[in-house]
């Protein structure tokens, strides 16, 4: 499976490509008729078509299964499909809790008398660790000049150039690995330490190279100290499972990696060919999408399931074409294109649905562009974006250094197939479900916020938009600020100069690795910005926490060699390191003096970041508003220090002999950026990456782990501990058991994110995480992250439902409690749920819209199984999330269309009786019984029998461990 099946009936058409006689593939063409040959089935199916005839084996994959996909203008919605991808992308934060799953199904399986060496992942498996990265030290190397408030303004610096070295007038600051020799001594000297072999930086004063910055020496030293038991853990996964590896530290981030090192586009095994695919546990996973590769982000649980030999079931979808026509605008970057087109996805309610773009604008789009927007699917609620290979596609592998040889076999396959996309207006375009148009000229640059990313901004409305949104009550947009308060400021003493804080203040603005680190314009927009702003004397005021996080040392070295880079330091967006940070709520926490002049002033305090999240809270608890932008507008809103600015009538600040400088006097042209680009983003930029990726880190590889079969858990673990979830394995199902008196643990709202239930960020003192993790003698500063921990299950459980804006109806207030209704205590979550189940009472949970929604998160499922939860019922779950709870063994029952909690006359105080017959079927009507006597029904959402097979089992993890047995 996930290769070739043996045992196919449609082993007829296996045969040799063309002028490539040693090479095999499936010639599916000659399966479809009509409906294939013509180009009717839109290329995203034709990839799951492939799949479903190479892993036919009768049992898992049928042929049914390949004649549905292969009628899919008919049978989409309708019909549920197996899906083997070609292998499967794991991130740190998600891929520890499954690499605990293997080990602990290793020692359950050998309990139970079975061979645990046989516990391996049975598709090819990539984890890369990303999301440990913690922003703990920036600007360490230089720092931001303050304004000098008046009298003679400073004297310009010598001009900078991207290709030349800076004048030796400009002081080095004694960094003696500077090979020009140093400079004037400043005044505050960082000397540095051992080069970090990722990436080669620049010395900011003369274009030389050096070692690695003090920032990522020191953030790389914490992060493999805070997280050295998880690495070690992650290094005996390495050596004692098969078909894994092990991207270390410091690399990349997951999706970046997936898509530089590990996409293949066609993969080769023994000669056969076939098209690549993948499944990963990073929302991010979309990204390859636009390298023509069919790829998703699914659920922990899902992914282990796939990587232990099962295909992934889904709804045969819906295919929507998005027609993209018209010439981008010079000032729109690939940010704007994605925000535009996420809001004419939304509105077109594409949910659960594949998204693919044909038109004559595609052509006009890089591979980079492409990718772009292909990540940021999951937020406008796409399973997928998908742009078909074509000319550009194979310009692009070709600039990466991929063999002339491969690129030959690759283009003569995916025609052979009718996978490759024709350019020609006279080609055909395949039939979709529905089209949508967009139109790229009419796109205007945007930023999204201050809550939620669909909630999008024209830069040219942010002023008065902000304005409303401290109008507007308390909600998805409002702050509800009393009018005669609404331009308040406090003033603040900061690295002794004085500053005010006022509504729409800057405290963070960081460029961030999610989004942006695939495509080199935006970010050298941000670069050739910040060198025009610095030549123009404008600065970043020194209380703002700016950063730059990468997605891989790619990026710093085209961001070095373009002499762009130095500029950046300067305003203080220093290289942090290389990982998922400010994006997954790991910001270093802001000066105690800007966060107390917040407090005090009730300061609406404002976020800024390139990045794809800006739920509420999720930066930092004092920041209420947060903006996902450009990487250039990032830059730009840190200079102006404030979201309360109009762009084209007040100027970003003063510069040189006092002079006023605009937005428009620093914004770099596209044909700046095009030059740029051309000269540094190189096919050599991406050997030398992959070159660096297969040597490996030097800590990393100096690390040592054991090697035994089955790993050897340490009881005084706080990272790692055995869990529970397979201490009921059992060989045969067992008929769905009743829930009977049921109290309601938590009553929620409308777009409970995964966030909310399974928090990823800094664990709060005063949490039952904390007090667990203080028992165990650890101090604050070693807590670490909810997402670090998702090894221990104790700390995972604590933490579930801890997030500080989880608004809960029986509280009245976001806070992490509840009401544990038989003492009539508030307690925290975990606090509760834990006296319930000392009672044996089990527990559920009402939700209205759309729960579930955002990042998939396995813990978001695993978590509140733990806590004792048996069903959620909602008005809507998030698809993603909903097969989560299934493949924990949590039942997910929705309301019928127009009712609620509310309409029911439901308090949520009650107890709540649900009857589960002992055959279950798709989709079939529950009767829920209150002990006030009142009945309603629901709809019990299992999609197809397989779901409730694996329900029925316990789970998805019980269900395929029972293999081994």
């Amino acid at each position: 499976l996930f290769v070739s099946s043996p045992g196919s009936p449609y082993q007829p058409v296996l045969e040799a490509l063309e002028k490539h006689p040693q090479k095999k593939f499936y010639n599916v063409c000659k399966l479809g008729g009509a409906k294939y040959g013509r180009y009717t089935l839109p290329y995203s199916i034709r990839v799951l078509f492939e799949s479903s005839v190479r892993n036919c084996d009768g049992f898992l994959v049928k042929e049914t299964d390949a004649m549905n996909i292969l009628d899919w203008k008919t049978k989409q919605n309708h019909v549920e499909v197996p899906f083997c991808p070609a292998r499967v992308v794991l991130q740190d934060f998600t891929g520890i809790p499954a690499m605990v799953d293997f080990a602990a199904m290793r020692e359950a399986v050998r309990n139970a008398g079975g061979d645990p060496v046989k516990v391996n992942p049975a598709c090819p498996t990539d984890l890369t660790v990303d999301h440990s990265l913690q922003i703990d030290f920036s600007k360490c190397a230089i720092q931001n000049a303050p304004n000098p408030g008046g009298g003679e303004a400073p004297k310009p610096p010598a001009r900078l150039s991207p290709l030349r070295a800076q004048p030796r007038k400009v002081p080095c600051r004694g960094q003696g690995g500077c090979r020009a020799g140093p400079c004037e001594s400043g005044r505050h000297p960082a000397p540095f330490s051992a080069q970090i072999e990722n990436t080669p930086i620049l010395c900011p004063f003369h274009l030389q190279p050096v070692p690695e910055p003090e920032t990522v020496l020191k953030n790389q030293e914490m992060e493999f100290g805070r997280n050295r038991e998880r690495l070690q853990f992650f290094k005996w996964s390495s050596k004692v499972f098969k078909n894994i590896s092990i991207i270390p530290p410091e690399t990349g981030t997951a999706h970046q990696v997936n898509l530089e090192y590990l996409s293949k586009v066609v993969f080769e095994v023994k000669d056969l060919l076939y098209p690549d695919s993948v499944v990963g546990t990073d929302s991010h996973t979309t990204m390859v999408n636009g390298l023509g590769i069919l790829g998703w982000g699914v659920g922990g649980i899902e992914t282990e399931a796939v990587m232990l030999g099962m295909p992934l079931t889904l709804t045969l979808p819906e295919v929507v074409g998005c027609e993209l026509t018209g010439t981008v605008s010079p000032f729109a970057t690939s940010i704007d294109i994605v925000l535009s087109i996420t809001k004419h996805l939304r509105q077109a309610e594409v949910a659960g649905k594949f998204v693919e773009f044909f038109g004559s604008g595609v052509s006009q789009l890089s591979v980079a562009d492409r990718t772009t927007i292909a990540n940021m699917c999951p937020e406008y609620g796409a399973i997928l974006s998908f742009f078909p290979v074509d000319n550009v596609t194979l310009k692009h592998l070709k600039h990466t250094g991929l063999d002339e040889a491969k690129l030959e076999v690759m283009e003569a396959y995916l025609k052979a197939v009718k996978l490759f996309r024709n350019d020609e207006s006279s080609s055909r375009e395949p039939e979709y479900s529905q089209v949508v148009q967009v139109s790229l000229s009419s796109i205007i640059p945007y930023v999204s916020g201050p809550k939620r990313s669909q909630d999008r901004v024209a830069v040219n409305n942010m002023k008065s938009d902000f304005q409303a949104c401290l109008n507007e009550k308390c909600g998805v947009k409002g702050f509800q600020i009393a009018a005669e308060k609404q331009n308040d400021s406090v003033p603040v003493e900061y690295e002794g100069n004085e500053y005010k804080l006022s509504h729409g203040c800057v405290v963070i603005a960081a460029v961030i690795s999610c989004t942006n680190n695939c495509n080199p314009s935006v970010m050298l927009a941000a670069g050739l910005l910040a060198k025009k702003a610095v030549e123009a004397g404008l600065v970043v005021k020194p209380y703002i926490r700016t950063s730059l996080s990468p997605g891989s040392g790619m990026v710093t070295h085209y961001l070095s060699s373009s002499g762009v880079l130095p500029y950046l330091s300067k305003l203080g967006f220093e290289v942090v390191g290389y990982g998922c940070s400010t994006c997954v709520g790991n910001t270093a926490p802001l000066p105690e003096a800007i966060r107390n002049a917040i407090k005090q002033g009730d300061i609406v305090a404002c976020g800024v970041l390139s990045g794809t999240k800006n739920f509420e809270g999720r930066l930092c608890d004092c920041v209420r508003a947060n903006y996902l932008a450009s990487p250039p507008l990032v830059v730009a809103y840190a200079i102006a220090g404030t979201v309360r600015i109009d762009f084209d009538t007040e100027p970003l600040g003063v510069g040189f002999n006092g002079k006023s400088i605009y937005l428009r006097d620093i914004w770099p042209t596209r044909k700046e950026l095009h030059t740029v680009e051309e000269e540094c983003v190189i096919s050599s930029m991406f050997k030398e990456l992959k070159e660096k990726m297969e040597k490996g880190n030097k800590r990393w590889n100096l690390l040592e782990a054991p090697e035994s079969t089955l790993f050897p858990w340490d009881s005084k673990s706080t990272y790692i501990r055995c869990p529970s979830f397979f201490d009921k394995l059992a060989k045969e199902a067992v008929a769905p058991q009743p829930v009977e008196n049921a109290h309601v643990l938590l009553y929620l709202g409308d777009s409970v994110t995964t966030d909310h239930i399974s928090p990823a960020g800094s664990i709060a003192r005063s949490s039952a995480a904390a007090k667990y993790l203080t028992s165990k003698g650890l101090t604050p500063r070693e807590f670490n992250s909810y997402g670090a921990r998702r090894g221990n299950d104790a700390v995972m459980t604590r933490g579930t439902f801890a997030n500080i804006k989880l608004l809960n109806k029986f509280i009245g207030k976001p806070a992490p409690k509840t009401i544990h209704f038989p003492s009539g205590q508030t307690l925290d979550v975990f606090e509760a749920a834990e006296l319930y189940q000392k009672d044996g009472i089990p527990v559920i949970i009402l939700a209205g819209k759309k729960y579930g929604l955002g990042s998939s998160r396995d813990w978001a499922a695993k978590g509140p199984f733990l806590l004792g939860v048996r069903a959620v019922l909602a008005e809507s779950f998030e698809k993603v999330h909903r097969s989560q709870l299934i493949g924990i063994g949590i039942a997910p029952l929705q309301f019928h269309p127009g009712e609620n909690p509310s309409t029911l006359g439901l308090t949520g105080k009650e107890q709540f009786s649900i009857l589960f017959p002992p055959e279950l079927s798709p989709r079939m009507t529950l009767d829920v019984k209150t002990s006030t006597g009142k009945v309603f029904s629901v709809i019990a959402l299992f999609e197809n029998n397989m779901e409730i097979t694996l329900y029925k089992y316990g789970g998805s993890l019980n269900f395929v461990a029972r293999r081994f047995l």
